[in-house]
């Protein structure tokens, strides 16, 4: 890694399930009377809107192999 900042276990990582796009507006189809499109406003489920998730923390126990 280059750069002046360590990398360290709790840096922030991108969401596997949005690839970082946690709130996305979908559209419902129809318009109003106005004729805007009538939309909601939805959020990620795995990071909860925010678009990342804490790196994994391995304990060292799944990492010993029985000899």
């Amino acid at each position: 890694m280059t750069g002046t900042t360590p990398a360290t276990i709790n840096n922030p990582r991108i969401c596997p399930d949005c690839d970082g796009f946690a709130s996305v507006k979908v559209t419902l189809g129809g318009r109003d009377r106005r004729g805007h499109l009538r939309i909601i406003t939805t959020h990620c489920r795995a990071c909860h809107g925010t678009g990342t998730l804490t790196a994994r923390r391995f304990r060292t126990s799944d990492w010993e192999v029985a000899a």
